[in-house]
């Protein structure tokens, strides 16, 4: 029997296919389209790693049963190969950014085409491509002439090892998320874009979109819709008022104090004259110092200082309550300042605790002198408002106190600078007579030039500042001198579109045709990992949106469906990390299991949403299942088809489980085909035929040899993709178990169409039933269809 050579079969079938331009997308054709992407992926100097495949395996498994449906599948790949990741590589070896992304670019192309993807290859990008990131410098423009870019100085996180500002969102737990330095803070010029103008739209389209519950949750999360009340308080003896934002105006009664953030402007140069104002000022300091995450961190201890000599004055009951300064309240959410009723909010309760401050129950239901209560109900202690329930009382004491409802967002404005080299310039000059002016889009795009130092600077500057040939320009305004800016865009900014390049990334003239974006857009399935369905997500939708709004795109929404991979952890369920040395590189699986064994075990290891640990023992089984395919390729065949039910039964529970991402059990069920066929001495060619097909999106080269060796000249991977036959689901006979008195006392063989007497009569015939029941009076008898008989006698 010829030996099943994974090496020789996979490297013969990628050259086919390659030469064959089987995967290429056509731009216009009957069938319908379908769209499948991946996140592309950072081309790291350590290669492919073993997570990489689960989610371009899992994609690759879709794409691929779409081609066998008769669709225009477009599956591209590209690179994200701008930002930290490979900057912090290049400083760590000496080897140039530039020199690093050609070397890694190549190392992940050919390992992704040694797994046998059905990448269309010929739209292959990369961010750093200046062919690539004029378009990305040319959006950037649209978005500063409408408004949404602008330069703002302010407080921003500063990661003092890798010496860059970070976005909030770059900071976990108070550090930096490459490399786990505290985060200091620093007050920096940045580029911002105004994402929150968009806030609402990105809340409420969710409900447009099939993404998982659980990443529309995030994604809400993230942008914080909150629908409240702004009230005024006033100050005693003072005329400035203190406005706040509250989502429970129906508590107004039990406001015993009011929290100002450290960064209130009341609090600056003691204008309410405070008479501890030392004590306030040294607090704010300390306050400033912290990131946004100290401060805000759960079950950590609030901290804050009262203003001696100032009260509030609630404008529900007129009467005075103390102020205090915290640094768990935030500038930039509501409005800085909060009113606490700690009777019905668990922070505020754990702060009048500590302070011993009033604590005043304004809701029923609960016990306040031991936790607060923060369900809504009927109030009390609230005036002529008792008795009322809580949300008509909310707009009541609103009204009635001369607030305003309104809506407020969680979001922030998306800082975009970085004081790195390797990022896109920001193409923009500084102007002494003009001021900020913007690179014509005819000299599009602003180059990054080569430098020899490349390494963040101790100033806070990008190195790009020390290139004065490079900096130094003409102002295309006025042609008086000027300078560049030298901040870079941030590694979200390339990934906020590159989608869209995908449909048209040979194009000089726009960032996309717009009859292939109306023909390919939105994109049909997205999926990646869950830590980017966050901000990631956020983003591209943001940009989209916008671009919707210039009429260059014919979609709100980038895509249509969302779905999210769980990680693969190391051996041991431990966190797989370079620094840990536990990265699984596939290379050295491919020479020994083949690549169609590594994809299947990815996909057999656990439910594909949730973390599984890697065992490479695992790959051992899945090759043991291949090996079986092919020595049933080997067999003798027949006309006789002895595994119909079966084989139906299969073919539904696949095409099911690849639409429903159930990766593990479709293969469980592929086996135990494969197991029914091994038994079998002669396998009936249209029989195996169809397990072929069924396997083909999963382990691509061997059933593609498997075909061809059947005598078929065309790829399996455009064969249509098998259907069940609902009424050959069901076996025509099926075993049922009999009973007497609740025993088992044999099995019976039964045609499904039987009715019930038939039944019991063929029972009751039976030798081993007969001897339980001679001499008996038959009482009562229970039938459970396809299962069970039970003669219950006496």
């Amino acid at each position: 029997m010829k030996q099943y050579d994974h090496k020789k079969i996979e490297k013969k079938w990628q050259k086919f296919w390659e030469k064959e331009k089987l995967w290429q997308a056509k731009d216009k054709d009957k069938k319908p389209k379908f769209y499948g992407l991946i996140e592309f992926p950072y081309p790291s100097g350590e290669g492919l790693h073993v997570g990489h495949i689960r989610s371009n395996t899992a994609m690759d498994i879709i794409c691929r049963k779409r081609w066998m449906e008769g669709f225009n599948v477009l599956y591209p790949i590209g690179w994200d190969a701008f930002g930290l990741p490979t900057e912090n590589y290049a400083i760590k070896t000496g080897i140039h950014p530039i020199k690093v992304t050609k070397q890694n670019t190549d190392t992940f192309r050919r390992q992704l085409k040694e797994l046998g993807f059905s990448f269309d290859w010929s739209r292959e990008i990369n961010t750093t491509d200046p062919k690539y990131y004029k378009w990305t410098q040319w959006i950037f423009l649209q978005l500063y002439k409408h408004g949404l870019a602008y330069k703002k100085k302010m407080p921003i996180n500063w990661c003092p090892k890798d010496k860059i500002g970070l976005a909030n969102e770059e900071v976990v737990d108070g550090c930096c998320e490459r490399c786990g330095t505290p985060v200091e803070k620093r007050e920096k010029e940045q580029w911002m874009l105004a994402i929150t103008k968009y806030a609402d739209r990105l809340d409420k389209d969710l409900d447009l979109v099939d993404f998982l519950e659980k990443i529309k949750i995030q994604q809400r999360n993230w942008i914080g819709k909150s629908e409240g009340a702004e009230i005024e308080f006033g100050i005693k003896n003072q005329e400035s008022k203190i406005k706040v934002f509250t989502t429970r105006a129906d508590t107004l009664f039990g406001a015993t104090y009011l929290v100002l953030a450290p960064e209130h402007k009341l609090l600056m140069n003691n204008e309410l004259g405070i008479r501890n104002y030392g004590e306030v000022k040294k607090y704010i300091e300390t306050a400033q110092n912290k990131t946004e995450i100290e401060r805000t961190a759960e079950g950590k201890e609030k901290t804050g200082v009262k203003l001696d000599g100032v009260t509030a004055i609630n404008p529900a009951n007129n009467e005075e309550i103390p102020i205090f300064v915290a640094d768990y309240v935030l500038p930039d959410y509501g409005t800085g300042a909060i009113m606490a009723v700690p009777a019905h909010d668990e922070r505020d309760f754990a702060f009048a605790k500590k302070y011993n401050l009033l604590i005043k129950e304004v809701i029923t239901g609960g016990n306040v002198s031991e936790t607060a209560y923060i369900g809504e109900g009927k109030l009390l202690n609230s005036g002529k408002f008792d008795g009322m329930e809580s949300k008509e009382a909310a707009k009541a004491i609103t009204e009635f106190v001369g607030g305003k409802i309104t809506t407020k967002f969680k979001l922030r404005d998306w800082i975009f600078s970085r004081q790195h080299y390797w990022g896109e310039p920001i193409p923009v000059v500084f102007c002494e007579k003009c001021g900020v002016v913007t690179v014509p889009e005819k000299d599009l795009p602003v180059k990054l030039p080569m430098v020899e130092k490349y390494q963040p600077t101790d100033t806070g500057e990008s190195p790009l500042a020390a290139i004065t040939k490079w900096v130094n320009v003409k102002c295309p305004k006025c042609g008086g001198p000027a300078k560049r800016e030298t901040d870079t865009m941030p590694n979200w900014a390339g990934s906020s579109w590159y989608y869209l390049r995908y449909i048209d990334p040979k194009n000089s003239k726009e960032f996309a045709d717009r009859k292939k974006l109306d023909y390919w857009t939105p994109v049909d399935w997205y999926n990646g990992g869950m830590e980017h369905t966050t901000l990631h997500l956020l983003y591209s939708r943001f940009w989209h949106k916008f671009l919707f709004d210039l009429g260059l795109v014919p979609t709100s929404e980038p895509y249509k469906k969302r779905t999210s991979h769980g990680l693969i952890l190391a051996e041991g369920g431990v966190k797989m990390s370079k620094s840990k040395g536990n990265v699984i590189n596939p290379d050295d699986l491919v020479k020994r299991f083949g690549a169609d064994a590594l994809r299947i075990y990815e996909m057999f290891m656990g439910p594909f949403d949730q973390a599984i640990a890697w065992n490479t023992d695992g790959l051992v089984g899945t090759r043991r299942f291949l090996e079986k395919v092919w020595r049933i390729g080997q067999k003798p065949t027949t006309e006789n088809r002895q595994l119909i039910t079966l084989l139906h039964q299969t073919i539904k529970k696949v095409t099911e489980d690849i639409e429903t991402m159930r990766f593990n059990t479709a293969i469980s069920a592929l086996m135990i085909l494969t197991n029914e066929m091994d038994k079998l001495e002669k396998v009936a060619k249209e029989d195996f035929e169809i397990l072929l097909r069924l396997l083909a999106p999963f382990a691509p080269h061997i059933t593609e040899e498997l075909w061809h060796e059947l005598g078929h000249r065309d790829s399996i991977h455009l064969a249509i993709w098998p259907k069940h036959d609902v009424d050959k689901i069901q076996a025509s006979s099926v075993k049922i178990v009999i009973q007497v008195n609740g025993k088992t006392r044999g099995t019976l063989e039964i045609g499904r169409n039987l009715t019930q007497t038939e039944i019991e009569k063929q029972a009751a015939d039976l030798p081993e039933i007969a001897k339980w029941l001679v001499g008996k009076s038959v009482k009562k008898i229970i039938f459970v269809p396809t299962r069970l008989l039970n003669f219950v006698v006496a």
